[in-house]
């Protein structure tokens, strides 16, 4: 026997049917063609989604705020990276005398450019 398949307006308007509660579970089975237990998991699934339909908005929002503190984060822990190579670089190339500690600028650095 081959499995049945249903399409999701037909089971969200079987469902309607049950919620409203104008007739039985059996009289819809018989009505639709489905069995009682099938058109029960439908309602039950429904009234389990209802309340994501009007929060949806939110969910969006919040996650786009998550993944804009996520992008930022990442990008301060670059920066922060970069801060600290910078001053790992500059302590190593630091040079006795030079007034910025870098070489530019300082007595060696004016002294080479009047040559």
């Amino acid at each position: 026997m081959k499995r049945r398949r249903f399409s999701t307006e037909f089971k969200a308007k079987v469902a309607l049917e049950a919620i409203k509660g104008q007739r039985t579970a059996n009289e819809l089975a018989q009505e639709f063609g489905v069995h009682v237990n099938q058109i029960n998991l439908w309602k039950k699934q429904l009234l389990e989604a209802a309340p994501k339909v009007f929060n949806q908005g939110k969910d969006l929002e919040a996650e786009r705020m998550a993944q804009e503190r996520d992008r930022l984060y990442r990008k301060v822990g670059q920066l922060q990276v970069e801060v600290d190579w910078l001053k790992k670089i500059g302590l190593q190339n630091r040079c006795v005398g030079m007034p910025n500690g870098f070489g530019f600028g300082g007595r060696y650095y004016q002294h080479r450019s009047k040559r």
